[in-house]
This record gives C-alpha cells, structure tokens and sequence, in this order.
C-alpha cells in the first residue's frame, strides 16, 4: 500500500499492453482516468473494461487510438458515438456472469482501477455506489489503484476491501456523479398506474432508472409490505422506502434489507444510503442469479425495451445493428420473477419512439439483438394496456401486442401481420 503523491504517479504501474478494469456507474474514477488519459504518449494497447462509465472518456476518443482499445460490458451515453467495434467494441454477457468471466480467467485483469469510500478505524474501505462487477475484479487483478474520496457513501454488504490490497492510492474529496430525477409525462405516468396495477402488496420489486420506473414506483406509494431485490435502485425506490411502501418485511432472502448491487442517485440518495445497515449491496453474480431472485415470493420486475415484434421478441440493446446499450440484468430478473411464487416479470415502454415509429414492430429491425427472447416474456405494458403472453399462440400473441400499439399503427401492423404468418406456412 503506497499513497501516491499524485494522480499521475498512482496510475504509473500500469503498462502498455496491461487490461485494466474501471469502476463503473456514480463510482466512475474520473481523477485516475484524466491521469491515465495524460500518459498516453508513453502507453500502447491498454484495454479498458468496464460496465457504463460517467464522465467524458476521453480515453475512447480517435486521438488515443495508439493507446486504448475499450471493451464495453454495458454501453453508456458518453461513449456510444465512439463504437467502432473495433478499437472500442461491445462485449455481450449477462451481467450475472461477468464476475465469472473475471475469476474464471477468461479475461484476466492486470489492474483495477477504483473509487472508494474512506477506510474506518480498522483500515476497511468500501466499493461504494458500485459493488456489482467490481468486487470480482479487486479479488484478481494483480494490481489495484484506488481513488479513496470523501464524498463516496460508505456502503455494506460485500464490498469491503482493506487498504492493505491497494497498490498505489491518491485521496480526494470530490462530488460523485449525480443522476437527475426524470421528468414525467402524462404517458410515463399512464404507464406507471398500469405496472403498478399488477404488483401486489409483500411483493418484492425490481426497477432500473428511468421515467418509466419512476413513474411505476411513484404509483406504488399505497402499497405496503414491499421488498427489494434489484441490481440496482434510485430516486424512485428512496421515495418508497421513505413513506414505508418497502420495508423489506415479506422477503425470504435478505428480509428487512434492500438489496441491491449498485446505486445511482443524487445527494438525498448518497446520503440515506451512506453507513445505513438497512442498505446492502452484493456481487453481482448473486444479486443477479435467477435461483436466488426466485427464492423471494411475488418477484415483480420491471423492465423496458427499444422495441418488441408481434411474437414477442424483445430488443432492449440496439437500434437495429447499433449497440445503445448492453444485455445487462433483464434476463436474469425475467427469469426469476417468472419462476417465483407470484412472480411477475413486466415489460413496460410507450408505444412509441420519441420520433413517432411504432415500438411494437412486426420484424425487429434488421441487425437487432433479441435480449429477452418470447419465451421468457409475459406481461408487456404500453399507455394503451396490458397483456399477458404467458402460454399464449403466436397469433393470440401478435394480436395482444397490437392492442397495445398506438391506434395510428394498428392498422398496418394487422396487415403485415397477416403477411408474414401467410411467408411463416
């Protein structure tokens, strides 16, 4: 354990050719990547790999193209104009087993790159907003450099870790991101009461980030009895933990704790969930793992899409060919919601794209990865109602789906319907 003088010589151990993994999401370790960026010129061939970043991963940018390759587990905004998938590419992987590629050997890590909370009276620091993949990776990477910041929340759970592991470290005190509440439309919220129609009181909830979650969780504050078991959570679960909705109380796994495996919020949020032992946060291989998610009774999971076709194909990664996000959680909690006692996995989006296209589609558009295939799927929720795919015929399926769709393209749809049940004999 070195304290590096600064930021420059924390970052010195790494070398050209090294695979370096980067904390991820609100825990992003923006003074040691600006370092990194500044060794450039002296680095060849150092691939990055993370899940979603916050900042300006200036790393990706064509100038460093001697210096980094990038290996996306989950793409976020500030790199997806950079894909080339070439130099910076996009690997496809549950998120549930991405602490296996790493301790399997897979894909060896050289260096992890962290940001940490500050370490107590004993010399333990925490992973803090994010322990999901980043526990794996500080247990084999052979070196581990540290940016141990004030203003990061200290955390239970599995994502302690002694100073003594760190190679080099630097302190700072610095903001961590923020994420900003999203503002809610007469849709969004049309949506939400029609998810929140369908979750139970003792259920346990899982809900991502978004208008659409938030909106579904806003809409949940009458219920009581409510757990959560989820990869991660924010300003929407916060609001339901603090009027008494969750309490945790009805759970098998974990009860009386909100589980979790990363957190991205504001400062109410990094605040409630700083030391709090009511809020652990676990690997993610667990977290994630569809036989632990369906230990729970009445498991309600709530995801969205890019678009579905008419049999029930989900696309929630790509536009088409182009990678906008990854594969992450979606599967494993469709999957252990469905096995659950009362469980409940939900597909909820509008009905349409912010340019007016029709998000329920005969045929995906072409190059589309299916990440929740129709099999898996049950309930799908648009503006426009509810469905329940589950032990339904193609054709009961696409005719359901059309339902949902906006009025203007229901028409069409039944007509291209008709056209490709007609090729599919």
């Amino acid at each position: 354990m070195t304290k590096a003088s600064n930021p420059l010589e924390a970052v010195s151990k790494i070398k050209s050719g090294h695979r370096v993994f980067v904390h991820g999401g609100a825990a992003t370790p923006n003074t040691l990547l600006s370092a990194l960026v500044e060794r450039a010129d002296e680095l060849r061939d150092v691939e990055l790999i993370h899940l979603h970043t916050e900042g300006r991963a200036r790393y990706s940018a064509p100038e460093f193209s001697k210096s980094f390759k990038v290996a996306n587990l989950f793409v976020g905004a500030n790199i997806r104009k950079a894909l080339d998938y070439d130099r910076v590419d996009f690997i496809p992987c549950f998120l549930s087993e991405i602490p296996q590629l790493f301790r399997s050997g897979r894909k060896p890590l050289d260096v992890a790159i962290i940001q940490v909370s500050p370490p107590d009276k004993h010399g333990y620091c925490t992973l803090g907003t994010s322990v999901d993949i980043a526990r794996a990776a500080v247990e084999v990477a052979s070196i581990i450099i540290a940016q141990v910041n004030r203003q990061m929340p200290r955390i239970h759970g599995d994502g302690f870790i002694h100073m003594s592991k760190f190679t080099q470290y630097i302190e700072v005190d610095e903001p961590i991101f923020q994420a900003p509440k999203p503002s809610l439309t007469q849709i969004d919220l049309s949506i939400g009461e029609k998810v929140a129609s369908l979750v139970e009181d003792g259920a346990t909830i899982q809900a991502g980030i978004g208008s659409i979650p938030d909106a579904a969780l806003a809409a949940l504050k009458g219920r009581k009895h409510l757990g959560v078991h989820a990869e991660m959570w924010s300003h929407g679960t916060l609001e339901l933990i603090k009027c008494g909705a969750v309490d945790n109380s009805k759970k098998t796994v974990h009860p009386g704790k909100t589980i979790s495996s990363f957190i991205i919020g504001n400062k109410e949020v990094y605040d409630f969930i700083d030391d709090n032992p009511s809020i652990v946060q676990l690997d993610i291989g667990y977290v994630n793992d569809p036989g632990i998610i369906r230990r729970n009774k009445k498991v309600t999971a709530i995801n969205s899409a890019v678009e579905i076709d008419i049999t029930g194909q989900v696309c929630a990664d790509s536009i088409g060919s182009r990678i906008i996000s990854g594969v992450g959680g979606q599967i494993d909690f469709i999957k252990g919601a469905s096995l659950s006692e009362g469980g409940k996995p939900i597909i909820a989006m509008t009905s349409t794209a912010k340019n007016g296209e029709s998000r329920i589609v005969p045929i995906l558009k072409s190059g589309a990865g299916v990440v929740t295939t129709r099999a898996h799927v049950h309930y799908v929720v648009t503006e426009y109602g509810v469905a329940n795919l589950f032990g339904c015929t193609l054709k009961e399926r696409a005719k359901a789906l059309i339902e949902l769709a906006h009025p203007n393209h229901r028409e069409e749809l039944d007509r291209q319907r008709h056209e490709i049940f007609k090729r599919m004999i």
